[in-house]
């Protein structure tokens, strides 16, 4: 196919994590909710874009990406003790969404959104993990491409309303709110 940005892009897949125990199943799509996106937008892995944004309607695909080239590897740095009134709603604890496992949409002093998965909570202290979930695996695509097309206007500029928090998820399709994420490992 040839070269352009502004491609819809849809692929139903299976992502495994590779380590020498073998591979692992992580997350698959199905065909009634395939993961699709936009070309040239960086909410693919830019390395799974590159891989898939060529390939036809209908072609397969199996593929692994370095944890370079996924989610980097992980870095114990990245893992805080926040003190536990950070997490305080109108002077109590949060206890509904701050708890062992959790993953919780958190925000920096420059405004940029992350998302961060709670590994302890204590009278003092939360202990946040802030690597991607992912972080430090090799990972292994097999899908097939159920849509490779140019994007239309109305989709592009959806996007850019879903980019700027200003959809309406029943409406982009997204199917999620947007403190929680979709469940696909973007960028």
């Amino acid at each position: 196919m040839e070269e352009r940005r502004n491609k819809y892009i849809a692929v139903q897949y299976k992502l495994y994590t590779v380590d020498e125990q073998g591979e692992h199943l992580v997350e698959q799509t199905t065909p009634e909710r395939p993961f699709d996106f936009i070309s040239g937008f960086g909410f693919a892995l830019e390395a799974f874009e590159n891989k898939v944004k060529n390939l036809a309607k209908g072609e397969t695909f199996t593929f692994e990406l370095s944890k370079e080239e996924a989610y980097g590897d992980y870095e114990q740095e990245r893992v805080l003790d926040l003190d536990r009134e950070m997490f305080a709603v109108n002077g109590h604890f949060d206890h509904e969404h701050i708890y062992k496992g959790a993953v919780v949409p958190l925000q920096n002093e420059d405004g940029n959104h992350f998302y961060g998965r709670v590994l302890e909570v204590t009278d003092e202290k939360v202990k946040m993990d802030l690597n991607h979930p992912l972080a430090g695996a090799k990972l292994l695509f097999s899908g097939l491409v159920t849509e490779n097309r140019e994007a239309s206007k109305e989709e592009i500029q959806s996007l850019i309303n879903h980019l700027h928090g200003e959809c309406d998820c029943d409406e982009c399709g997204c199917g999620h709110d947007h403190g929680e994420g979709c469940g696909h490992h973007h960028e």
